[in-house]
């Protein structure tokens, strides 16, 4: 995938490969973690960023079309769409995305089946199996890990069912196993998080990595991206611990304290997402340190960690955006007609720094 282009906050609209320009509805609706859900709710009447494709766009890759993928055209309208999503909702990022395509099935009048594998592989497959067996037409699939997805990919084949995922890939064949991805350049924000964290520290010291999960892209190429970006432009900058934190805050608290404990002087972390970042700030707390003594750049874009800028424990927040539901149902809308759709859809994902924090609490989610 190719690094984003200059950040846009406009109206959304998606930009598939044929240079179809459409315009999307933005999906208001923030959502928090569970145990945010006494916050302030004001963030939902000050606008929603949305998803822009990245630009270039328009013939810059390779497409799909119906005929070539062996399906048949189809009327959203009429359809039945299967929504898998693949983690428990307390994780914010996963309540707004889910969110995004309720809203949106909702809007098109469109009827959808939804399911939640609860973070266990196993269930995303029978999950989807089920989508299936209940008449889903078209599948939207955020996947739990990049590998093992043969069985849901020989139903789907056996029933000519178009399946685009989001926000992780599938180790599969595009326009054959599935039509298309969409979601962020993950090399790029791990890009980004190291110039943020290189900035914060003046490019020296140690550093940490909060890992993802194991088993998806998102986890390997943000760090490829970091750790590339480190090795480039910072040499005195030395990452000497990595760890999973499982993408969870608990998790993310426990290495952490960890860390603090085998390595005392360590200068920043780079958390791959903003649960496991606010895990390192509660860590941090616990242990009696000050905001701001070790410097934390974390990937998300949610709506505690910008208040973690503001608050001075967080020094920089990657955005990636969950509000798939437009571009997810428009691009299923265009390949349903017969248009060509891109295969890779990538979106810009904006940023949070000590600068913009405040101003844009309000678009966090």
């Amino acid at each position: 995938m190719k690094p984003t282009a200059i950040l846009r906050r406009t109206s959304v609209r998606t930009l598939l490969a044929t240079g179809l320009v459409t315009s999307l509805a933005l999906v208001s609706g923030c959502a928090k973690s569970e145990d945010d859900a006494d916050q302030d709710k004001s963030s939902t009447s000050q606008g929603d960023p949305g998803q822009v494709v990245a630009s270039p766009s328009a013939g810059a890759g390779p497409t799909c079309a119906i005929d070539a993928y062996g399906g048949k055209k189809i009327d959203l309208k009429t359809a039945t769409v299967g929504f898998s999503q693949s983690e428990k909702e307390a994780n914010p990022f996963r309540i707004a995305e889910t969110a995004s395509i309720k809203a949106e099935a909702q809007k098109r009048g469109v009827k959808l089946l939804t399911s939640n594998a609860q973070s266990q592989f196993s269930k995303q497959i029978s999950d989807v199996q089920d989508l299936i067996a209940k008449g889903a037409d078209l599948l939207v699939i955020a996947p739990l890990n990049s590998d093992g997805w043969e069985p849901v990919l020989r139903s789907a084949s056996a029933k000519h069912i178009p399946i685009v995922t989001i926000d992780r890939k599938i180790n599969a064949a595009a326009c054959k196993d599935y039509v298309s991805f969409i979601g962020s350049d993950f090399v790029e924000q791990g890009k980004r998080a190291a110039d943020q964290m290189i900035e914060a520290t003046g490019g020296k010291g140690e550093i940490a990595i909060l890992l993802g999960a194991a088993g998806n892209n998102v986890t390997t190429e943000r760090t490829k991206g970091f750790e590339d970006r480190v090795k480039e432009k910072a040499p005195g900058l030395k990452i000497v611990f990595k760890q999973t934190g499982e993408f969870a805050r608990e998790k993310g608290q426990s290495v952490t304290e960890n860390l603090i404990q085998s390595k005392p002087g360590i200068t920043g972390i780079y958390a791959e997402n903003d649960e496991m970042g606010l895990g390192a700030v509660n860590a941090l707390k616990g242990a009696g340190k000050k905001p701001g003594a070790v410097k934390i750049v974390t990937i998300d874009g949610t709506r505690n960690a910008v208040q973690g800028i503001v608050d001075g424990w967080i020094d920089g927040v990657i955005e990636s955006n969950p509000r798939f539901g437009p571009l997810a149902f428009q691009t299923l809308d265009s390949f349903t007609q017969g248009d060509k759709v891109a295969q890779d859809i990538v979106i810009e994902d904006s940023a949070y720094t000590t600068d913009n924090a405040k101003s844009e609490l309000g678009k966090a989610y």
